[in-house]
Protein backbone atom coordinates (compact mmCIF):
# COMPACT_ATOMS: atom_id res chain seq x y z
CA UNK A 1 0.00 0.00 0.00
CA UNK A 2 1.09 3.42 -0.96
CA UNK A 3 1.32 6.09 1.75
CA UNK A 4 0.06 9.72 0.96
CA UNK A 5 2.81 12.27 1.89
CA UNK A 6 1.27 15.15 1.12
CA UNK A 7 -1.46 17.14 2.47
CA UNK A 8 -2.33 20.60 3.54
CA UNK A 9 -1.84 20.52 6.66
CA UNK A 10 -0.01 17.83 9.08
CA UNK A 11 -2.43 17.83 12.37
CA UNK A 12 -1.31 14.61 13.60
CA UNK A 13 1.63 15.24 16.07
CA UNK A 14 2.92 12.07 16.71
CA UNK A 15 5.54 10.98 19.64
CA UNK A 16 8.20 9.42 17.96
CA UNK A 17 10.61 7.48 20.03
CA UNK A 18 14.22 8.95 20.08
CA UNK A 19 16.52 7.06 17.55
CA UNK A 20 19.22 4.86 19.24
CA UNK A 21 22.11 4.57 16.99
CA UNK A 22 25.09 2.89 18.80
CA UNK A 23 25.72 -0.61 20.23
CA UNK A 24 26.40 1.32 22.97
CA UNK A 25 28.04 1.77 26.23
CA UNK A 26 26.15 4.69 27.70
CA UNK A 27 22.64 5.54 27.64
CA UNK A 28 20.88 5.83 24.43
CA UNK A 29 22.19 8.24 22.39
CA UNK A 30 19.68 10.31 20.40
CA UNK A 31 20.63 11.04 16.68
CA UNK A 32 20.26 14.44 16.21
CA UNK A 33 21.22 16.48 19.44
CA UNK A 34 20.05 20.18 18.90
CA UNK A 35 20.76 21.81 22.42
CA UNK A 36 18.07 22.68 24.22
CA UNK A 37 15.38 21.56 21.73
CA UNK A 38 14.48 17.80 22.66
CA UNK A 39 15.06 16.08 18.76
CA UNK A 40 12.74 13.54 17.60
CA UNK A 41 12.56 11.54 14.59
CA UNK A 42 9.72 10.17 12.70
CA UNK A 43 11.76 6.90 11.60
CA UNK A 44 15.34 5.53 11.42
CA UNK A 45 17.15 7.73 8.80
CA UNK A 46 17.56 5.44 5.85
CA UNK A 47 20.89 4.92 4.78
CA UNK A 48 21.48 5.88 1.11
CA UNK A 49 23.89 3.44 -0.81
CA UNK A 50 26.19 4.18 -3.27
CA UNK A 51 25.00 4.26 -7.09
CA UNK A 52 26.31 1.02 -8.88
CA UNK A 53 28.51 1.47 -11.92
CA UNK A 54 26.06 2.68 -14.88
CA UNK A 55 22.64 2.92 -12.72
CA UNK A 56 22.65 6.31 -12.59
CA UNK A 57 22.66 6.97 -16.65
CA UNK A 58 19.50 5.18 -17.13
CA UNK A 59 17.66 5.85 -13.81
CA UNK A 60 14.47 8.19 -13.95
CA UNK A 61 14.71 10.95 -12.46
CA UNK A 62 12.35 11.73 -9.65
CA UNK A 63 12.92 15.22 -7.73
CA UNK A 64 10.76 13.85 -4.57
CA UNK A 65 7.74 15.60 -3.09
CA UNK A 66 7.92 17.62 -0.08
CA UNK A 67 5.10 18.09 2.51
CA UNK A 68 3.23 21.38 2.83
CA UNK A 69 6.11 23.09 5.05
CA UNK A 70 5.14 25.34 8.23
CA UNK A 71 7.72 28.07 9.08
CA UNK A 72 9.42 26.90 12.19
CA UNK A 73 10.52 28.79 15.11
CA UNK A 74 13.82 30.02 13.19
CA UNK A 75 11.68 30.68 10.43
CA UNK A 76 8.83 32.56 11.62
CA UNK A 77 11.14 35.05 13.99
CA UNK A 78 13.54 35.56 10.61
CA UNK A 79 10.44 36.50 8.77
CA UNK A 80 8.57 38.62 10.75
CA UNK A 81 11.91 40.66 11.22
CA UNK A 82 11.64 41.24 7.09
CA UNK A 83 8.43 41.69 7.17
CA UNK A 84 7.61 44.16 10.08
CA UNK A 85 10.99 45.33 10.92
CA UNK A 86 9.85 43.03 14.66
CA UNK A 87 13.07 41.53 16.43
CA UNK A 88 11.65 40.42 19.05
CA UNK A 89 11.69 37.09 18.11
CA UNK A 90 8.28 36.27 18.94
CA UNK A 91 8.68 32.47 17.96
CA UNK A 92 11.14 31.93 20.88
CA UNK A 93 7.60 31.08 23.15
CA UNK A 94 5.64 29.10 20.34
CA UNK A 95 6.52 25.02 21.19
CA UNK A 96 9.40 23.56 20.13
CA UNK A 97 9.50 22.38 16.85
CA UNK A 98 10.26 18.53 16.06
CA UNK A 99 13.30 17.29 13.93
CA UNK A 100 13.64 14.61 11.45
CA UNK A 101 16.52 13.48 9.52
CA UNK A 102 18.95 15.74 12.03
CA UNK A 103 17.14 19.07 11.15
CA UNK A 104 14.09 20.97 12.77
CA UNK A 105 12.61 22.41 9.05
CA UNK A 106 11.62 19.20 7.95
CA UNK A 107 8.31 19.63 6.55
CA UNK A 108 6.75 16.01 7.28
CA UNK A 109 7.26 16.66 10.85
CA UNK A 110 6.01 20.15 11.20
CA UNK A 111 2.72 19.80 12.83
CA UNK A 112 0.22 22.53 13.33
CA UNK A 113 -1.76 22.03 16.93
CA UNK A 114 -4.28 23.88 18.62
CA UNK A 115 -2.03 25.24 20.94
CA UNK A 116 0.49 26.88 17.98
CA UNK A 117 -2.78 28.62 16.18
CA UNK A 118 -3.58 30.37 19.58
CA UNK A 119 0.09 31.41 19.80
CA UNK A 120 -0.10 32.59 15.82
CA UNK A 121 -2.61 34.11 16.71
CA UNK A 122 -1.68 36.51 20.03
CA UNK A 123 1.34 37.20 18.09
CA UNK A 124 -0.05 38.63 15.01
CA UNK A 125 -2.19 40.90 17.29
CA UNK A 126 1.15 42.05 19.02
CA UNK A 127 2.99 42.45 15.77
CA UNK A 128 0.43 44.16 13.98
CA UNK A 129 -0.40 46.80 16.68
CA UNK A 130 3.52 47.29 17.49
CA UNK A 131 4.27 48.01 14.16
CA UNK A 132 1.32 49.79 13.48
CA UNK A 133 2.54 52.10 16.41
CA UNK A 134 5.95 52.12 14.84
CA UNK A 135 4.63 53.55 11.37
CA UNK A 136 5.56 50.37 9.25
CA UNK A 137 2.43 51.10 7.50
CA UNK A 138 2.33 55.15 6.89
CA UNK A 139 2.70 54.82 3.06
CA UNK A 140 -0.50 56.52 2.95
CA UNK A 141 -3.08 58.35 4.92
CA UNK A 142 -6.02 56.87 6.15
CA UNK A 143 -8.94 59.24 4.84
CA UNK A 144 -12.16 59.10 7.61
CA UNK A 145 -14.64 59.73 4.64
CA UNK A 146 -12.99 57.22 2.30
CA UNK A 147 -10.38 54.86 3.67
CA UNK A 148 -10.64 52.47 0.75
CA UNK A 149 -8.03 53.66 -1.50
CA UNK A 150 -5.13 53.80 1.03
CA UNK A 151 -6.59 50.33 3.05
CA UNK A 152 -6.36 48.17 -0.54
CA UNK A 153 -2.79 49.74 -0.97
CA UNK A 154 -1.59 48.93 2.72
CA UNK A 155 -3.53 45.49 2.36
CA UNK A 156 -2.28 44.64 -1.40
CA UNK A 157 1.23 45.21 -0.58
CA UNK A 158 1.66 43.25 2.58
CA UNK A 159 0.02 40.53 1.71
CA UNK A 160 1.74 40.32 -1.44
CA UNK A 161 4.59 40.25 1.08
CA UNK A 162 3.55 37.99 3.76
CA UNK A 163 2.21 35.53 1.08
CA UNK A 164 5.55 36.05 -1.00
CA UNK A 165 3.63 35.30 -3.95
CA UNK A 166 1.39 37.74 -6.28
CA UNK A 167 -1.81 38.63 -4.33
CA UNK A 168 -5.07 38.00 -6.62
CA UNK A 169 -7.80 40.99 -6.48
CA UNK A 170 -10.13 38.67 -4.75
CA UNK A 171 -8.16 38.22 -2.11
CA UNK A 172 -7.69 41.78 -1.75
CA UNK A 173 -11.44 42.30 -1.79
CA UNK A 174 -11.87 39.62 1.26
CA UNK A 175 -9.52 41.30 3.41
CA UNK A 176 -11.15 44.91 2.46
CA UNK A 177 -14.58 43.40 4.23
CA UNK A 178 -12.84 43.96 7.25
CA UNK A 179 -12.63 47.58 7.32
CA UNK A 180 -16.19 47.42 5.85
CA UNK A 181 -16.76 45.57 8.95
CA UNK A 182 -15.37 48.22 11.07
CA UNK A 183 -17.42 50.88 9.55
CA UNK A 184 -20.43 49.01 10.34
CA UNK A 185 -19.30 49.01 14.19
CA UNK A 186 -18.60 52.24 14.32
CA UNK A 187 -15.09 51.76 14.63
CA UNK A 188 -12.30 53.81 13.03
CA UNK A 189 -10.88 52.40 9.51
CA UNK A 190 -7.71 51.89 10.74
CA UNK A 191 -9.06 49.35 13.11
CA UNK A 192 -10.63 47.41 10.24
CA UNK A 193 -7.07 47.34 8.04
CA UNK A 194 -5.43 46.32 11.33
CA UNK A 195 -7.70 43.11 11.87
CA UNK A 196 -6.95 42.38 8.03
CA UNK A 197 -3.24 42.63 8.93
CA UNK A 198 -3.78 40.11 11.16
CA UNK A 199 -5.69 37.96 9.18
CA UNK A 200 -2.70 37.88 6.96
CA UNK A 201 -0.16 36.88 9.70
CA UNK A 202 -2.38 34.08 10.10
CA UNK A 203 -3.41 32.64 6.89
CA UNK A 204 -1.94 29.61 5.97
CA UNK A 205 -0.16 31.24 2.69
CA UNK A 206 2.03 32.77 5.44
CA UNK A 207 2.36 30.41 7.97
CA UNK A 208 2.89 27.33 5.02
CA UNK A 209 5.21 27.93 2.46
CA UNK A 210 2.77 26.84 -0.19
CA UNK A 211 3.76 24.98 -3.82
CA UNK A 212 1.43 24.56 -6.48
CA UNK A 213 0.45 20.72 -7.23
CA UNK A 214 1.35 18.85 -10.67
CA UNK A 215 -2.34 18.88 -12.43
CA UNK A 216 -4.57 16.00 -11.03
CA UNK A 217 -3.27 12.57 -12.71
CA UNK A 218 -0.17 13.37 -14.04
CA UNK A 219 2.77 11.98 -13.11
CA UNK A 220 4.92 14.43 -14.35
CA UNK A 221 7.23 16.88 -11.95
CA UNK A 222 5.76 19.74 -11.19
CA UNK A 223 8.15 22.56 -12.10
CA UNK A 224 7.94 25.51 -9.48
CA UNK A 225 7.50 28.65 -10.69
CA UNK A 226 9.92 31.92 -9.84
CA UNK A 227 7.66 32.99 -6.80
CA UNK A 228 8.22 28.97 -5.16
CA UNK A 229 11.71 29.36 -6.40
CA UNK A 230 12.71 32.29 -5.02
CA UNK A 231 10.93 30.97 -1.54
CA UNK A 232 12.31 27.97 -1.76
CA UNK A 233 15.55 29.49 -2.03
CA UNK A 234 15.41 32.60 0.49
CA UNK A 235 14.58 29.93 3.45
CA UNK A 236 17.35 27.74 2.29
CA UNK A 237 19.86 30.28 2.79
CA UNK A 238 18.42 32.93 4.79
CA UNK A 239 15.33 30.71 7.15
CA UNK A 240 13.75 34.08 5.94
CA UNK A 241 11.04 35.72 3.19
CA UNK A 242 12.71 36.77 -0.12
CA UNK A 243 13.77 40.58 0.10
CA UNK A 244 13.07 43.65 -2.88
CA UNK A 245 15.72 42.08 -5.07
CA UNK A 246 14.71 38.70 -4.78
CA UNK A 247 11.22 39.68 -5.26
CA UNK A 248 12.56 41.77 -8.43
CA UNK A 249 13.91 38.68 -10.06
CA UNK A 250 10.97 36.60 -9.55
CA UNK A 251 8.39 38.77 -10.48
CA UNK A 252 10.50 39.47 -13.69
CA UNK A 253 10.57 36.01 -14.32
CA UNK A 254 14.48 35.48 -14.37
CA UNK A 255 15.28 32.67 -11.84
CA UNK A 256 15.22 30.47 -14.57
CA UNK A 257 17.98 31.52 -16.10
CA UNK A 258 21.02 29.83 -14.03
CA UNK A 259 23.79 33.15 -14.72
CA UNK A 260 20.49 35.14 -12.47
CA UNK A 261 20.10 32.21 -10.15
CA UNK A 262 23.94 31.84 -9.55
CA UNK A 263 23.90 35.70 -8.99
CA UNK A 264 21.57 35.72 -6.73
CA UNK A 265 23.20 33.21 -4.22
CA UNK A 266 25.89 34.44 -4.42
CA UNK A 267 24.24 37.87 -3.20
CA UNK A 268 22.80 35.80 -0.75
CA UNK A 269 25.11 34.24 0.67
CA UNK A 270 26.92 37.87 1.05
CA UNK A 271 24.16 38.81 2.76
CA UNK A 272 24.58 39.41 6.86
CA UNK A 273 21.43 37.17 6.65
CA UNK A 274 23.29 34.32 5.56
CA UNK A 275 24.45 33.53 9.24
CA UNK A 276 21.14 31.76 9.36
CA UNK A 277 23.20 28.80 7.04
CA UNK A 278 25.52 28.78 10.21
CA UNK A 279 22.97 28.91 12.62
CA UNK A 280 20.73 26.83 11.63
CA UNK A 281 22.25 24.55 8.71
CA UNK A 282 25.76 23.76 10.22
CA UNK A 283 24.36 24.55 14.57
CA UNK A 284 22.62 21.22 13.68
CA UNK A 285 25.17 19.56 11.24
CA UNK A 286 28.00 19.82 13.23
CA UNK A 287 26.25 19.96 16.86
CA UNK A 288 26.65 23.14 17.71
CA UNK A 289 23.42 23.86 19.20
CA UNK A 290 24.40 20.79 21.58
CA UNK A 291 26.58 22.69 23.49
CA UNK A 292 23.70 24.58 25.25
CA UNK A 293 22.63 21.54 27.41
CA UNK A 294 26.34 20.02 28.06
CA UNK A 295 26.80 19.71 31.36
CA UNK A 296 30.25 18.26 31.84
CA UNK A 297 30.64 17.07 35.18
CA UNK A 298 32.04 19.94 37.58
CA UNK A 299 34.14 18.06 39.94
CA UNK A 300 36.10 16.87 37.30
CA UNK A 301 35.60 19.58 34.90
CA UNK A 302 35.15 22.49 36.85
CA UNK A 303 36.97 24.33 34.34
CA UNK A 304 34.23 24.61 31.64
CA UNK A 305 31.91 27.09 32.60
CA UNK A 306 29.51 29.56 30.54
CA UNK A 307 32.62 32.18 29.11
CA UNK A 308 33.43 28.68 28.25
CA UNK A 309 31.05 27.73 26.45
CA UNK A 310 30.18 30.96 24.51
CA UNK A 311 33.88 30.90 23.34
CA UNK A 312 33.26 27.26 21.86
CA UNK A 313 30.14 28.10 20.09
CA UNK A 314 31.08 31.38 18.31
CA UNK A 315 34.40 29.61 17.45
CA UNK A 316 32.69 26.76 15.85
CA UNK A 317 30.24 29.21 14.16
CA UNK A 318 32.91 31.69 12.59
CA UNK A 319 35.11 28.53 11.45
CA UNK A 320 32.42 27.79 8.86
CA UNK A 321 31.04 31.07 8.69
CA UNK A 322 34.63 31.11 6.63
CA UNK A 323 33.18 28.71 4.53
CA UNK A 324 30.01 30.18 3.40
CA UNK A 325 31.98 33.23 1.68
CA UNK A 326 35.18 31.90 1.47
CA UNK A 327 37.33 29.96 -1.03
CA UNK A 328 37.90 27.27 1.12
CA UNK A 329 36.87 23.34 -0.15
CA UNK A 330 34.12 22.34 2.34
CA UNK A 331 35.55 19.30 2.78
CA UNK A 332 38.53 20.95 4.39
CA UNK A 333 36.18 21.59 7.47
CA UNK A 334 37.76 18.76 8.58
CA UNK A 335 41.58 19.99 8.64
CA UNK A 336 41.54 23.37 7.91
CA UNK A 337 44.56 25.06 9.57
CA UNK A 338 42.71 27.76 11.02
CA UNK A 339 40.61 28.81 14.14
CA UNK A 340 39.24 31.79 16.28
CA UNK A 341 40.00 31.64 19.67
CA UNK A 342 40.01 34.61 22.72
CA UNK A 343 42.29 34.73 25.26
CA UNK A 344 40.06 32.66 27.67
CA UNK A 345 39.50 29.54 24.70
CA UNK A 346 43.55 30.17 23.80
CA UNK A 347 44.58 29.48 27.49
CA UNK A 348 41.55 26.20 27.46
CA UNK A 349 43.32 24.70 24.40
CA UNK A 350 47.02 25.62 24.87
CA UNK A 351 47.42 27.62 22.22
CA UNK A 352 49.68 31.18 22.41
CA UNK A 353 47.36 33.88 23.50
CA UNK A 354 45.81 36.17 20.88
CA UNK A 355 45.94 38.85 23.59
CA UNK A 356 42.10 39.75 23.19
CA UNK A 357 38.83 38.88 24.60
CA UNK A 358 37.06 38.75 21.36
CA UNK A 359 37.68 36.47 18.50
CA UNK A 360 40.33 36.30 16.51
CA UNK A 361 41.60 34.50 13.79
CA UNK A 362 44.47 32.61 14.36
CA UNK A 363 46.46 30.10 12.18
CA UNK A 364 47.26 26.88 13.94
CA UNK A 365 50.60 25.88 11.97
CA UNK A 366 52.39 24.06 14.84
CA UNK A 367 49.09 23.07 16.60
CA UNK A 368 47.75 20.71 14.09
CA UNK A 369 45.45 18.83 16.35
CA UNK A 370 43.32 21.87 16.68
CA UNK A 371 42.79 21.84 12.74
CA UNK A 372 39.49 21.08 11.50
CA UNK A 373 36.12 20.83 13.24
CA UNK A 374 37.77 17.78 15.35
CA UNK A 375 39.69 20.44 16.89
CA UNK A 376 36.84 22.35 17.94
CA UNK A 377 35.88 22.43 21.88
CA UNK A 378 32.04 22.41 20.78
CA UNK A 379 32.05 19.01 19.37
CA UNK A 380 34.20 17.22 21.27
CA UNK A 381 32.03 18.54 24.47
CA UNK A 382 28.77 17.68 23.03
CA UNK A 383 30.06 13.67 21.86
CA UNK A 384 31.31 13.00 25.55
CA UNK A 385 29.36 11.91 28.75
CA UNK A 386 29.90 14.43 31.56
CA UNK A 387 32.35 12.66 33.05
CA UNK A 388 33.97 11.00 30.95
CA UNK A 389 35.07 11.07 27.13
CA UNK A 390 32.51 8.81 24.81
CA UNK A 391 34.36 6.81 21.99
CA UNK A 392 30.97 5.91 20.88
CA UNK A 393 29.59 9.15 20.77
CA UNK A 394 32.22 10.09 18.88
CA UNK A 395 32.13 7.32 16.42
CA UNK A 396 28.96 7.77 15.50
CA UNK A 397 29.00 11.42 15.02
CA UNK A 398 31.78 10.61 12.10
CA UNK A 399 29.23 7.76 10.54
CA UNK A 400 26.44 9.83 10.42
CA UNK A 401 27.50 13.52 10.13
CA UNK A 402 30.42 12.83 7.56
CA UNK A 403 29.65 9.49 5.87
CA UNK A 404 26.23 9.04 6.32
CA UNK A 405 26.82 5.75 7.39
CA UNK A 406 24.55 5.41 10.40
CA UNK A 407 25.36 1.87 12.64
CA UNK A 408 22.31 -0.56 13.06
CA UNK A 409 20.18 0.31 16.39
CA UNK A 410 21.60 -1.42 19.60
CA UNK A 411 20.45 -5.15 20.42
CA UNK A 412 18.20 -5.33 23.22
CA UNK A 413 19.31 -5.58 26.51
CA UNK A 414 22.86 -4.25 25.52
CA UNK A 415 25.32 -4.03 28.83
CA UNK A 416 27.13 -0.64 29.54
CA UNK A 417 30.95 -0.23 29.37
CA UNK A 418 32.47 -2.11 31.98
CA UNK A 419 34.38 -0.66 34.67
CA UNK A 420 38.23 -1.30 34.73
CA UNK A 421 39.54 -4.00 35.81
CA UNK A 422 42.80 -2.38 37.36
CA UNK A 423 42.93 1.40 38.30
CA UNK A 424 45.23 2.13 35.16
CA UNK A 425 43.37 0.59 32.42
CA UNK A 426 42.94 2.50 29.35
CA UNK A 427 39.42 3.62 27.84
CA UNK A 428 41.09 1.51 24.67
CA UNK A 429 41.34 -1.61 26.77
CA UNK A 430 37.19 -0.76 28.59
CA UNK A 431 36.13 -0.71 24.96
CA UNK A 432 38.10 -3.78 23.70
CA UNK A 433 35.86 -5.77 26.73
CA UNK A 434 33.17 -4.35 26.41
CA UNK A 435 33.34 -5.52 21.98
CA UNK A 436 33.81 -8.49 23.10
CA UNK A 437 30.69 -9.26 23.68
CA UNK A 438 29.28 -10.83 20.19
CA UNK A 439 26.17 -8.70 20.14
CA UNK A 440 28.31 -5.66 19.96
CA UNK A 441 31.11 -6.59 17.86
CA UNK A 442 29.47 -5.65 14.65
CA UNK A 443 28.66 -1.40 14.92
CA UNK A 444 31.67 -1.30 17.75
CA UNK A 445 33.81 -2.12 14.98
CA UNK A 446 32.90 0.82 12.92
CA UNK A 447 32.10 3.31 15.52
CA UNK A 448 34.80 2.52 18.45
CA UNK A 449 38.02 3.45 15.95
CA UNK A 450 37.25 6.70 15.03
CA UNK A 451 36.36 7.53 18.68
CA UNK A 452 39.22 6.21 20.05
CA UNK A 453 41.41 8.24 17.73
CA UNK A 454 39.97 11.31 19.81
CA UNK A 455 41.04 10.35 22.81
CA UNK A 456 43.98 12.99 23.24
CA UNK A 457 40.97 15.19 23.87
CA UNK A 458 39.22 14.97 27.17
CA UNK A 459 35.62 15.77 27.45
CA UNK A 460 35.60 19.13 27.93
CA UNK A 461 38.33 19.59 24.81
CA UNK A 462 41.88 20.05 26.45
CA UNK A 463 44.69 18.12 25.08
CA UNK A 464 45.79 15.50 27.48
CA UNK A 465 48.34 12.82 27.12
CA UNK A 466 47.43 11.19 30.39
CA UNK A 467 43.25 10.16 31.28
CA UNK A 468 41.85 11.10 34.16
CA UNK A 469 43.25 7.17 35.90
CA UNK A 470 46.53 8.66 35.03
CA UNK A 471 46.71 5.65 32.38
CA UNK A 472 48.28 6.93 29.11
CA UNK A 473 46.15 7.71 26.82
CA UNK A 474 45.99 5.49 23.75
CA UNK A 475 44.91 7.10 20.75
CA UNK A 476 45.02 4.69 18.14
CA UNK A 477 41.83 2.93 16.41
CA UNK A 478 42.27 -0.22 14.22
CA UNK A 479 39.57 0.33 10.88
CA UNK A 480 37.70 -2.49 9.73
CA UNK A 481 39.21 -2.08 6.52
CA UNK A 482 42.82 -2.42 7.90
CA UNK A 483 43.75 1.12 8.24
CA UNK A 484 45.50 2.17 11.93
CA UNK A 485 44.50 5.37 12.91
CA UNK A 486 47.32 7.16 15.37
CA UNK A 487 45.31 9.65 16.46
CA UNK A 488 43.15 12.82 15.32
CA UNK A 489 45.35 13.84 12.34
CA UNK A 490 45.19 10.23 10.93
CA UNK A 491 41.82 10.14 10.69
CA UNK A 492 41.41 13.33 9.54
CA UNK A 493 43.95 12.26 6.63
CA UNK A 494 41.56 8.69 6.42
CA UNK A 495 38.25 10.83 6.46
CA UNK A 496 39.42 13.15 3.42
CA UNK A 497 40.25 10.49 1.35
CA UNK A 498 37.03 9.12 1.88
CA UNK A 499 34.52 8.82 -1.10
CA UNK A 500 31.67 9.01 0.86
CA UNK A 501 32.95 12.43 2.39
CA UNK A 502 31.67 14.16 -0.94
CA UNK A 503 28.27 12.18 -1.11
CA UNK A 504 27.33 12.71 2.93
CA UNK A 505 28.21 16.66 2.63
CA UNK A 506 25.28 16.75 0.25
CA UNK A 507 22.92 14.60 1.46
CA UNK A 508 22.91 16.76 4.60
CA UNK A 509 22.47 20.30 2.58
CA UNK A 510 20.02 18.43 0.37
CA UNK A 511 18.10 17.81 3.30
CA UNK A 512 18.25 20.92 4.93
CA UNK A 513 17.68 22.70 1.64
CA UNK A 514 14.48 20.92 0.51
CA UNK A 515 13.54 20.49 4.13
CA UNK A 516 12.75 16.42 3.54
CA UNK A 517 14.54 13.24 4.16
CA UNK A 518 17.00 11.92 1.67
CA UNK A 519 15.79 8.20 0.76
CA UNK A 520 17.63 5.39 -1.07
CA UNK A 521 15.54 6.41 -4.22
CA UNK A 522 17.71 9.91 -4.41
CA UNK A 523 21.16 8.47 -4.02
CA UNK A 524 21.63 9.28 -7.95
CA UNK A 525 20.82 12.42 -7.60
CA UNK A 526 23.06 13.49 -4.39
CA UNK A 527 25.92 11.46 -6.76
CA UNK A 528 25.40 13.87 -9.25
CA UNK A 529 25.06 16.95 -7.19
CA UNK A 530 28.15 16.15 -5.40
CA UNK A 531 30.09 15.39 -8.84
CA UNK A 532 28.81 18.66 -9.69
CA UNK A 533 29.51 20.43 -6.81
CA UNK A 534 33.34 19.21 -7.16
CA UNK A 535 34.04 20.12 -10.72
CA UNK A 536 32.72 23.63 -9.44
CA UNK A 537 35.53 24.07 -7.07
CA UNK A 538 34.26 21.83 -4.48
CA UNK A 539 33.17 25.45 -1.96
CA UNK A 540 30.34 25.81 -0.07
CA UNK A 541 29.10 27.66 -2.78
CA UNK A 542 29.65 25.14 -5.34
CA UNK A 543 27.47 23.15 -3.38
CA UNK A 544 25.01 25.60 -3.15
CA UNK A 545 25.12 26.25 -6.64
CA UNK A 546 25.10 22.83 -7.47
CA UNK A 547 21.86 22.08 -5.66
CA UNK A 548 19.76 25.19 -6.39
CA UNK A 549 20.16 23.66 -10.11
CA UNK A 550 19.35 20.53 -9.74
CA UNK A 551 15.47 18.71 -10.22
CA UNK A 552 15.59 18.30 -6.58
CA UNK A 553 15.25 22.09 -5.78
CA UNK A 554 13.38 23.35 -9.32
CA UNK A 555 10.78 20.66 -9.22
CA UNK A 556 8.35 19.33 -7.23
CA UNK A 557 7.33 14.81 -7.57
CA UNK A 558 3.76 14.83 -8.83
CA UNK A 559 0.92 13.20 -5.77
CA UNK A 560 1.39 10.16 -5.12
CA UNK A 561 -1.74 7.42 -5.60
CA UNK A 562 -3.11 6.11 -2.74
CA UNK A 563 -4.56 2.50 -2.68
CA UNK A 564 -6.64 0.93 -0.90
Amino acid sequence: MHRRRGGWFLLASASFALLVTSCTDDEPVARVNPGEEVPNEPNPPETVPPPVAGECESAPKNPGRVTLHRLNRAEYNATVRDLLGDTTQPANDFPIDDHGYGFDNIADVLSLSPLLMEKYSTASERLVNDAWARGVFNTCALDPLNPAPCAHEILSNFARRAWRRPVQQAEIDKLMTFVDLARQHADPPDAGVRLALRSVLVSPHFLFRVEKNAPPGSTEPYTLDNHELATRLSYFLWSSMPDDALFAAAEAGKLSDPAEMEAQVRRMLADPKARALVENFAGQWLFTRALGTAVPDSTLYGAFNEELRAAMRTETELFFAEFVTGEHKLKDLIDAPFTYVNDALAAHYGLPLPGSPTHVRVDLAGHPERSGIFGKGSLLTVTSNPDRTSPVQRGVWVLEQLLCSAPPPPPPDVENLPPPITPNMTMKERMALHRSAPACQGCHRLMDPLGLSMENFDPIGRWRLQEVSGAPVDATGDMPDGHILAGVNDTQRYLKEEPKLTNCMTEHMLTYATGRGIESADHCAVKEIATTAEARGGRLVDYVLSIVSSSHFTQRGAEEEQTP
